[in-house]
């Protein structure tokens, strides 16, 4: 039976209705990241991409001895650039080369040097846990071997380089809690030699990475498929997570975590600050690994066990993707700057920075997040405190997310204070997916940690 409220008791505030727990909930918005949107400069961006295409190639096994031409000199102007915004910053980046010798691979056949350009912005409270954005240093043109060819590479990746550089001026300015990685990798177009080794280098190290953003072509506004759009970026993350072990699995079976595993609530959490912080660009959360049968540098992360996703244009040109320079049937081919659209790549490269800032500025993420309730009218979430002492220094308290099994996005959520468990009264756990995220004092927020091995990040 339904009972419909009199109009009376309708028409009385909300608050006659609350509880008052004694809580006092953090801000629901982070004025500052404001202003970090409004600071990533277009024209900085667009002069970036100039210089990386005025390189001629940047392909992994051009030349690397010039300065002026090739993948060399193309990945000692990106430390330059790192070790210039650390002078501006008082020494606030580690600048590191991270490489090692790749060969007697079908894309790399003679022994070459694969070089990353990493800079580290460490955090003040909580230093070890990192987020990442990266993009591609290297180019090629239709032959993957040919290195000596002209691949200006300008929206792949040239654009994604450019943003990761942009956000590293812009965020420099700030200190965060946690620690923010800024990576050109290498290698990409040869088989993602540039992720794989310093994904390698990221475990043997112990680094905490909570999220790797990889940015994949971010300029590009007109499509083959006839549409011109500059307000949606697509978001791709992968849903079960690959290091998942069979007895995982098993518990994923029965307690569900199929679309919610740590790269999935990193996408939603960048579809989130989109919404929040940024005007007229929307996120397209696209439930798969990447494009369709094909891959890019966040896989390597996701192969170590790290959550990442990729960020990149929603329409996307094939002829000025891995073509040579030339003129067939009216169509100008090639990835040269008349197809980057600059304005654009500021938005995608400010949606990066707000999603870095926001998670950098969180406190540690919940762990151990477990979910109970079985055959009873109310779940339960439990959790522990993701760091101790200084680590969790900002902590505010922590709150609790649930939604529909079909929802898409995240559509309910309390703060709940700095506690460890939370019971939803009269909601079966049957009926809904729940998640907790942690919330600092001026409001930045962790993703939402869904319970179990599946969510775990």
């Amino acid at each position: 039976m339904r009972f419909l409220l009199p109009a009376a008791l309708l028409a009385l505030p909300a608050l006659a209705f609350a509880q008052d727990t004694g809580v006092t909930a953090p801000p629901s918005e982070v004025m500052a990241l404001y202003s970090v949107q409004d600071e990533v400069s277009a024209d900085r961006i667009m002069s970036d991409v100039e210089t990386l295409v005025g390189f001629g190639t940047r392909h992994t096994l051009s030349e690397t001895e010039s300065d002026t031409r090739g993948i060399g000199a193309a990945r000692r102007w990106v430390r330059d650039q790192f070790e210039a915004i650390s002078e501006e910053c008082g020494g606030c980046l580690e600048v590191r080369m991270i490489g090692d010798t790749i060969a007697n691979e079908e894309r790399i056949p003679k022994p070459t040097e694969v070089i990353s350009v990493v800079a580290i912005q460490r955090g003040t409270l909580d230093p070890n846990r990192m987020v990442m954005m990266s993009g591609d240093i290297d180019s090629r043109v239709s032959d993957a071997l040919d290195g000596t060819s002209d691949s200006p590479g300008a929206n792949d990746n040239a654009s994604g380089m450019a943003g990761v550089i942009e956000a590293a001026r812009v965020l420099s300015k700030r200190k965060f809690a946690g620690t923010i990685v800024y990576a050109g990798l290498s290698g990409e177009e040869q088989g993602l030699f540039g992720g794989k080794i310093v994904a390698a280098v990221a475990t043997e190290e112990g680094w905490d990475i909570k999220g790797v953003l990889n940015n994949d072509m971010i300029s590009n506004v007109s499509g083959v498929d006839g549409v011109t759009d500059n307000a949606v970026a697509r978001v791709f993350s992968e849903g079960t997570r690959v290091t998942e072990t069979p007895e995982e699995a098993r518990m994923r079976r029965f307690t569900g975590g199929e679309v919610d595993s740590p790269s999935r609530n990193l996408a939603r959490y960048i579809d989130r600050m989109a919404d929040q912080y940024l005007t007229n660009l929307d996120v397209m959360m696209i439930y798969r690994l990447d494009r369709y049968g094909r891959g890019g540098h966040h896989r390597p992360f996701n192969e170590a066990g790290f959550p990442g996703v990729r960020i990149m244009e929603t329409h996307e040109d094939y002829t000025r993707q891995h073509q040579d320079l030339r003129t067939e049937d009216g169509i100008v081919y090639g990835d040269t700057i008349e197809g980057v659209d600059a304005d654009y790549a500021a938005k995608l490269t400010a949606l990066n920075a707000v999603t870095l800032a926001g998670i950098a500025g969180a406190p540690p993420f919940p762990a151990e997040v477990e979910a109970t309730g079985a055959v009873e009218p109310s779940a339960k979430l439990t959790w522990q405190h993701g760091g101790e002492g200084e680590a969790g220094a900002n902590l505010a308290g922590y709150r609790v997310w649930w939604r529909d099994t079909t929802a898409p996005q995240w559509t309910n959520s309390r703060f709940v204070g700095d506690v460890t468990e939370y019971t939803f009264e009269n909601l079966v756990i049957d009926n809904y997916f729940f998640g907790v995220s942690a919330v600092a004092e001026d409001g930045s927020e962790t993703p939402v940690v869904f319970p179990g091995p599946a969510g775990r990040f």
